[in-house]
């Protein structure tokens, strides 16, 4: 039977099947650890936790289908603590005549709060349900540890440019009202690039470009009408009237560059568009650590008291407390030096791996063996020494001398650098 044009292709699309599933193969490909969960019909409750568009819920689908499970579903935006209970109270109702628990799919679990979560703690235990929850953002952040400990986090990753690949083909060759259509797609970049490793998006691009033809009986796609129908589309091409990602991508940038005028403007996008303020938050000790650092380290005690007071008041008071901690970080001078300095450091660790030994006199010496084989001999305890400072060697040996952090240009470490520069001859600061 013919598929409903009227119904959208990421719709009509969606697999039924692993086998039909596209990407995510280090989870569902043969022998895989979730796929062999399935096959063995012994699945546990679980987070799938990775960007959207990505097949989150239609994974969930799938799993219900192949176990023949009963199936709920529930949206952590518009479900409340009484929902919760009414899907629990049907399951358990069902136990008697079902042969395996049901499965309450919550999507945006994230966005569930505490008593949300506690209600489901009970059924999950219990096995009166088995949970999948989707999530956008971090689970160790947004899901209460009681609830996470119960359940297997499963990391999903943005589409590559194969998978990508498979969907257009799938797409033109299987959809029965594409294939009937004399479709040639001559560039595939602008489809790809725009897509940014979104099955959802990419299907919806797909359905924007072809509908755009007023002569469907020869369609020719290339980067450059891809680029052009797009703009003159744009609300279609945003379903949901706000991209999640690019805007918090330029509310960053613009605090990153300092002008508080766009960071202001791009956060109040995203509280129109009913984002998390606690994801707003938590983003900006994310910058306050990473690109204000020791220019200003008060930055990130700000943030991270932003984020306490959005929790504990809520909007729409938390809008003012977002927009203070935005202009201060905006208008802070910049350094990401202690962010240079670490990945410096685990640059320097993968590449010559942690066989660097520990020198004898930073060591430990809890027994008399230790001391006798030189465990803390020679150490130098600073605050014997004039200035609560000794010139000694706190790197291994090998890399004796290597200097990994690097002072900002700006007032407050020109500071740390003369003083490290009067301490530290052999760094050069």
């Amino acid at each position: 039977m013919n598929a409903n044009p009227l119904i959208p292709l990421p719709e009509r699309m969606r697999p039924k099947s692993l086998d039909e599933y596209v990407g995510q193969q280090h989870l569902v490909g043969n022998g895989s650890v979730l796929r062999r969960m399935i096959e063995s019909g012994n699945i546990s409750s679980m987070i799938l936790w990775g960007p959207p568009g990505i097949g989150k819920t239609t994974l969930a689908r799938i799993i219900a289908s192949n176990l023949e499970r009963e199936f709920f579903t529930l949206s952590a935006i518009s479900s409340g603590v009484k929902d919760v209970r009414e899907v629990i109270d049907k399951a358990k109702n069902n136990m008697l005549f079902a042969q395996a628990s049901p499965i309450l799919f919550i999507d945006e679990i994230h966005r569930f709060n505490k008593s949300q979560q506690d209600a489901l703690l009970g059924a999950v235990e219990s096995g009166i349900i088995t949970l999948i929850g989707a999530t956008t953002e971090n689970p160790s952040f947004e899901v209460i540890t009681p609830l996470l400990s119960r359940c297997q986090v499963f990391v999903l990753k943005s589409l590559e440019v194969n998978d990508l690949d498979k969907l257009l083909t799938r797409a033109l060759t299987k959809d029965s009202t594409l294939k009937e259509l004399n479709i040639n797609v001559l560039e595939k970049e602008a489809l790809f690039r725009f897509s940014g490793g979104d099955a959802r998006k990419l299907l919806n691009i797909i359905e924007i470009i072809i509908n755009s033809f007023d002569d469907k009986s020869e369609i020719t796609i290339t980067n450059e009408i891809v680029t052009e129908r797009l703009q003159e589309n744009i609300a279609l091409y945003d379903k949901n009237g706000e991209q999640h990602y690019d805007l918090i991508s330029a509310f960053i940038k613009s605090m990153r560059g300092s002008d508080p005028n766009g960071a202001i403007y791009w956060m109040a996008r995203m509280l129109a568009g009913g984002e998390d303020p606690l994801f707003i938050a938590r983003r900006m000790i994310i910058l306050a650590s990473e690109d204000v650092g020791l220019a200003n380290p008060n930055a990130l005690l700000l943030a991270q008291s932003c984020f306490d007071a959005v929790h504990k008041i809520g909007m729409p008071e938390a809008r003012i407390i977002l927009a203070e901690t935005c202009i201060y970080l905006a208008t802070s001078p910049k350094s990401n030096s202690a962010y240079m300095a670490i990945n410096n450091a685990l640059d320097l660790i993968a590449k010559e791996g942690t066989q660097a030994p520990v020198p004898l006199h930073l060591r430990n010496a809890p027994t008399s063996l230790m001391k006798e084989l030189g465990y803390a001999k020679d150490y130098k305890y600073a605050h014997s020494f004039e200035g609560n400072f000794v010139d000694q060697e706190f790197l291994p040996d090998r890399y004796k001398n290597l200097k990994l952090y690097e002072p900002g240009n700006n007032p407050k470490e020109n500071e740390i650098r003369k003083k490290l520069g009067l301490l530290w001859s052999k760094y050069n600061y």
